[in-house]
């Protein structure tokens, strides 16, 4: 999502012998796979939203236009649980995007309304006046930055999975040398892996071996039956994954800072500071109230936590 250098595409997911059904992305520069999830892996953070209340001087500072109709129209790609993607309903968006997106509107006494398109058109529908915002797992790049602002939520990159217990005793991209890691073929996971691969050669320790397959879900099968050591995946995707699968009892992510990572950025056209910075102003207001944490810890991707909201801050 980001744009992510890529679609990733993961079907079942095994829980026991079954698998949590969703779909994530990402990878530097996003874009994402496809995906429903079914009841049990959703979260109830109901009480959490409505908890939120108005802040009528943020609200005030909102573009007449925006106030006026009342609910910000966001425009998102919903293929990537946990960001953005459809309830079992097939109709209904969730996911921790959606939610921080609501507390948002919330906040400035608005409703959000999503509107689901390709995660391509989603610059020119903003640029275009169709939407008010975009949200969808889209990376802040100084390349974007010319195009649209953005109002960072999120810090995401790549991230191992490894094994519930950490078998092989990964701690992080060093100890991968040696091992044999699974990626997603044509993604940011499959580039990374083969520079670490010459970083360990370089130190005078083996390779790392890397197999690329079309789905995360075939590379979870593999690190279950432990014919991989590691999966490399972006963050919200190893920690969803990690959380549910087998009911958290098949994989962990291993601790530590997102590889190569970045922030997640709300587009806002460069045309309207003023609601850029209303949003702004709006996320940290629920970043320091502890809404925005309690949204992250309700599905399992603290770890890409912010603690200051920032604009325009990618590189």
């Amino acid at each position: 999502m980001s744009a992510r250098s890529r679609v990733t595409r993961w079907g079942a997911l095994v829980v026991g012998c079954l698998m949590v059904t969703a779909a994530c992305g990402g990878g530097s520069d996003g874009a994402g796979g496809g995906g429903t999830a079914t009841g049990s892996d959703v979260p109830d953070t109901a009480a959490i939203l409505q908890g939120v209340t108005k802040d009528p001087q943020l609200a005030a500072a909102l573009p007449a236009p925006v106030a006026q109709a009342g609910k910000l129209n966001i425009g998102s790609n919903m293929q990537s649980a946990p960001n953005n993607f459809y309830s079992a309903d097939g109709k209904t968006p969730v996911g921790f995007e959606v939610d921080i997106a609501k507390a948002v509107a919330a906040k400035l006494g608005l409703t959000a309304q999503h509107t689901d398109m390709p995660f391509g058109s989603l610059i020119t529908s903003l640029q275009s006046g169709r939407l008010d915002l975009t949200m969808a797992g889209m990376n802040d790049t100084k390349a974007r930055q010319q195009q649209i602002d953005f109002v960072d939520y999120f810090t995401s990159g790549i991230t191992i999975m490894v094994r519930k217990g950490n078998p092989d005793g990964i701690t992080g991209p060093d100890s991968l040398c040696g091992k044999t890691v699974a990626v997603v073929q044509g993604t940011s996971h499959q580039t990374f892996a083969a520079e670490q691969s010459a970083r360990c050669v370089q130190a005078g320790k083996p390779e790392v071996t890397t197999t690329a397959t079309d789905s995360d879900s075939q590379n979870q099968n593999q690190l279950r039956t432990g014919r991989v050591a590691a999966i490399l995946n972006d963050l919200p995707t190893a920690a969803y994954v990690s959380r549910n699968a087998g009911g958290g009892e098949f994989f962990e992510v291993v601790p530590g800072e997102p590889i190569n990572g970045g922030p997640y950025g709300i587009g806002v056209n460069k045309t309207n500071p003023q609601l850029r910075d209303a949003v702004a102003q709006a996320l940290t207001a629920l970043v320091d109230d502890g809404t925005y944490g309690k949204i992250l810890d309700a599905w399992g991707v603290r770890q890409g936590a912010i603690t200051k909201v920032t604009v325009n801050a990618g590189s």
